[in-house]
């Protein structure tokens, strides 16, 4: 601080001297902290909290880092907890350069190493997980850093940071590090109100300034129309213009796909031909460019190392190939060199009858030219490999699903969006502002770039002006998705009791946020009332009371539309009677849904759980259909033979029944293939009904009143309003101590299956509860069911390993063709499960609760055959699953056979549990 007024350089002495540690620990590194980060370390050495809001790559893992020092310094224990076992096995790496072997340790689910040190890496669900059982491993805690503790918003996981938060000793400081949300005071705010003096620091400067660029053909063009960045942000300022260029690109596109359109007739001159000048390359007017041309271009402006971000496994590894077949190199010789002793060094234990079904050779090539994938289809170990050689400079180019922008160290000097929409699970939708920027601040390397770059590939029918808001827009609003699970519950009362549980649950931040969200909504109600008043004085009529004959109208419509809905109600009673003379051949039309039209029954699919047949339509698709999809009966319109062998997922197959399925139904009739539902009639009693008040009707006063339809519409509105304050009025009541009244149905459905029991204050968890607080899993009641009713006590590891499987994985996709499971003893076990599962999700029903998903099997022949001892290669191609997924799988797999096992004590699944983890922990599936 040369610079510095006298007065300046006294305040940072007194400053040094108050925090010594501060001063001492910036001393170690080779940059000046910024403001924020040394505001929140100073917070950290005055004994509070912090919660640390901002954007990616800006350094908050830096206060993190102080908190592990203090710790150190003072002679108390830290806790690093992260989301992912990437980034845990990361931040271990660091602070072990840091620290040193000895004093750091880290904790994933399947990995343990040195976990008595001052120092722990853990995911946050180990964390969890010590809270719950008591681990005196918590004795003399006095750090906790939540890493990417916006993660709270998850909905499948999110609950477990909340849980970790109020649960946390009071002696322990809490350091929060949040991307930037836009409620950081409101989510502060609770964090002081369960923790005690909390501070929160919101820094929207980005360290090294991002410029957006949108690449049309080969020309790198700026998004908006000036290239200034805001000095104190980082970003270009908010509400920057857009780029002319951009704009008038975009009306020549949407202009020349209109022409085309136009000219569908054949015509002289093909588009992108010599004679069609105004279409070029893939016949558009606006040239999309291929990966390696992009790859090219930011090479040549010096824009790399670069993370292209594409949202699909296989167009990352597709991109990879397409860059070795145009032999595309990055990397020096020396560099190449360096590639592969390193890769060979760390991926050489690998069995050698594996590295063919991985992909290792064509791995190699790519990253000695510098070039990788990084997804979660591959194998842990080989996206390691692709983190550390990116991080030396050895790979220029990552092609990267989303997944890459969660926490894990890869700053890039630029970022490439391919596109601006992904899949969700469901759809595909268009990414929020605040995944945008997420994926874009990676973009900037601290300390090695100068700026950073954001560049959107264009598409047709972009909109510029849509992609500068999202730019524009770097804030998302965190929402709790916290509910209380049955493992919680009994954790809760087992510790606390149910009384101090529930008042424990009323201080989550979803409670917080419901108590917060109650103020609106009751205003909303008052204005609601005010004007229903004003409605029911412009429907006054001078005839009579006319809210009284707007009742008589609004109980006839009533009437018929409960008519309509008991006919409705009857025609699926008979389309359920109608599926059950199904046949395997028939052929049949489905009334309704996406898979409307013919189909043949491959199997009825009845069940005591609900009818669910799977068919073949005509055009080709194999599904397993619902009872929506069959809002009126069905009857067998032609017959077909199926193949005693017919596999689903067998595309050639699917095409040959198909075209028969056609064949079929080509014959019959408009009427049959396309049947049309008729219209509900009244029974006797309601048309009674109807017609005495419509004679009440034509007899009241109001009926001859000259104004009676305006003064029908003021009623109307006065009648749709009212349902509307009903609404509020029961969302103003759910609302308030929503989070209690969900544990208190979570209770009652522990005490009805004994788990739970006593009266008032002495609630206590019984002897069948006790294994439940043992199992962390999604189907934690059903594992526990099926554990004391000693379902798979006479199972081997390797049937075990395939039943538990059903509990743990879940498809990716919902409409993935059914997998074969092994006969015998498993396939009994499975349906017995199923029907475990459906009693238990009737028994949530009663209770209006809703969080036992279905079972699925599609892991279970894999998980049979890996632990009966098959080779990778014929399971990954029998399976149809990639490496990563296998070894995902797996580890969930182990991780929970150890809780199945913790939760066994005193049966005999405990060591057929314990037997199934050694057989599952082989080859690529070892620790690591």
């Amino acid at each position: 601080m040369t610079d510095a007024s006298p007065a300046e350089r006294y305040a940072s002495y007194r400053r040094d001297k108050e925090h010594p540690v501060l001063r001492d620990f910036v001393a170690g590194y080779e940059f000046d902290l910024d403001e924020f980060q040394v505001d929140a370390c100073r917070e950290i050495e005055d004994g509070r909290g912090v919660l640390v809001a901002a954007p990616t790559g800006s350094g908050k893992t830096v206060v993190g880092e102080f908190a592990v020092h203090l710790a150190l310094e003072t002679g108390r224990k830290a806790f690093y907890t992260t989301p992912i076992k990437a980034l845990s096995n990361q931040k271990y790496a660091d602070l072990v350069a840091r620290y040193g072997a000895d004093r750091v340790g880290l904790l994933t689910g399947d990995t343990s190493v040195n976990g008595e040190a001052p120092v722990v890496v853990m995911t946050t669900e180990v964390l969890r997980n010590m809270l719950y059982a008591g681990s005196r491993t918590l004795v003399d805690l006095g750090f906790v850093v939540m890493d990417e503790v916006h993660y709270l918003a998850d909905r499948s996981r999110g609950a477990v940071w909340e849980e970790v938060i109020i649960h946390l000793p009071e002696s322990v400081s809490v350091v929060s590090l949040s991307a930037t949300v836009s409620n950081a005071e409101e989510f502060g705010e609770w964090l002081e109100t369960v923790r005690g003096e909390t501070t929160t620091i919101v820094a929207e400067r980005r360290p090294v300034p991002l410029y957006q660029h949108v690449m049309v053909g080969r020309r790198l063009l700026d998004l908006f129309a000036s290239s200034d960045v805001d000095a104190a942000a980082g970003f270009v300022r908010e509400g920057a213009p857009v780029n002319d260029e951009l704009m008038r690109i975009a009306r020549d596109d949407w202009a020349s796909s209109r022409l085309m359109r136009d000219r569908r007739s054949p015509r002289k001159g093909k588009p992108g031909s010599s004679k069609n000048p105004r279409s070029v390359g893939n016949g558009r007017r606006v040239w999309i460019p291929s990966r390696v041309d992009v790859i090219d271009r930011l090479e040549r402006e010096r824009l790399l190392p670069a993370i292209v971000f594409i949202f699909s496994r296989a167009g990352c590894d597709a991109a990879v190939q397409q860059c070795l077949d145009a032999n595309l190199r990055l990397n020096t010789a020396e560099q190449r060199d360096e590639v592969v002793a390193y890769v060979e060094e760390q991926l050489g234990s690998l069995p050698n009858a594996d590295l063919n079904v991985l992909g290792y050779h064509e791995f190699l090539d790519a990253l000695s030219r510098g070039v990788a994938a990084h997804h979660a289809g591959m194998l842990p170990a080989f996206k390691e490999v692709v983190e550390v050689l990116y991080l030396r400079g050895l790979v220029k180019v990552v092609f990267a699903t989303e997944t890459l922008a969660l926490g894990i160290n890869m700053p890039a000097r630029t970022v490439v969006l391919e596109k601006l929409s992904k899949w969700n699970g469901e759809t595909h939708a268009d990414i929020t502002p605040g995944e945008y920027t997420q994926l874009t601040g990676r973009a900037g390397r601290r300390g090695l770039d100068v700026e950073g770059h954001a560049v959107v590939l264009w598409q047709p029918g972009m909109n510029p002006r849509e992609v500068a808001g999202l730019a524009s827009t770097r804030t998302y609003p965190l929402r709790s998705s916290f509910r209380p699970s049955y493992n919680m519950a009994v954790n809760l009362v087992h510790q606390f009791g149910r009384h101090r549980a529930r008042e424990l649950l009323e201080q989550s931040f979803a409670q917080f946020q419901a108590d917060r969200a109650v103020v609106g909504l009751a205003r909303q109600l008052r204005k609601a009332e005010e004007a229903l008043e004003g409605y029911v004085e412009a429907a006054t009529c001078h005839l009579g009371d006319f809210m009284e004959y707007a009742a008589l109208r609004r109980r006839i419509s009533d009437l018929e539309k409960e008519a309509s809905r008991a006919r409705r109600a009857d025609r699926r009673a008979d389309a359920a009677m109608s599926l059950e003379k199904l046949r395997p051949g028939d052929v049949i039309v489905v009334p309704a849904g996406k898979y409307a039209g013919p189909a043949v029954v491959l199997d009825p699919g009845l069940s005591e759980h609900g009818h669910r047949p799977q068919v073949v339509t005509s055009e080709r698709q194999a599904r397993r259909l619902a009872l929506p999809d069959f809002p009126t009966p069905v009857e067998p319109v032609a017959k077909v033979r199926v193949p005693k062998k017919f596999d689903a997922r067998n595309a050639g197959q699917r095409r040959q029944l198909a075209d028969a399925v056609k064949n079929a139904v080509h014959a019959l009739p408009l009427s049959v293939t396309h049947p049309r539902g008729g219209k509900a009639e009244l029974d006797d009693g309601t048309a009674a009904e109807v017609g005495r008040l419509r004679a009440q009707l034509k007899a009241h006063p109001c009926h001859g009143c000259s104004d009676r339809e305006d003064h029908a519409r003021w009623a109307e509105r006065w009648f749709k309003l009212g349902r509307d304050s009903q609404v509020l009025a029961r969302r103003i009541e759910r609302r308030t101590n929503t989070v209690a009244r969900q544990f208190d149905r979570v209770c009652e459905v522990l005490e009805a299956l004994g788990y739970l029991a006593g009266e008032g204050e002495d609630v206590h968890v019984t002897d069948r509860g006790r294994g439940l607080m043992r199992i962390y899993s999604e189907l934690d009641l059903v594992a526990a069911e099926a554990l004391r009713s000693g379902l798979w006590d006479d199972l081997s590891p390797s049937q075990l390993g395939a039943v538990l499987s059903v509990l743990v994985y879940e498809a990716r996709r919902p409409d993935e063709a059914p997998p074969s499971v092994p006969g015998g003893a498993v396939a009994t076990a499975i349906d017995a499960m199923h029907r475990l599962w459906a009693q238990l999700e009737q028994l949530e029903r009663d209770h209006h609760l809703d969080f036992l998903r279905r079972p699925d099997a599609g892991f279970a022949w894999t998980a049979y055959r890996w632990a009966e001892g098959d080779d990778l290669d014929g399971l990954l191609t029998r399976a149809d699953l990639t490496a990563g997924d296998f070894v995902r799988q797996m580890k969930q797999l182990v991780d929970f056979a150890g809780q199945i096992a913790d939760a066994g004590a005193g049966t005999p699944v405990r060591k057929t549990a314990r037997e199934l983890i050694e057989l599952i922990r082989r080859g690529i599936v070892l620790p690591g």
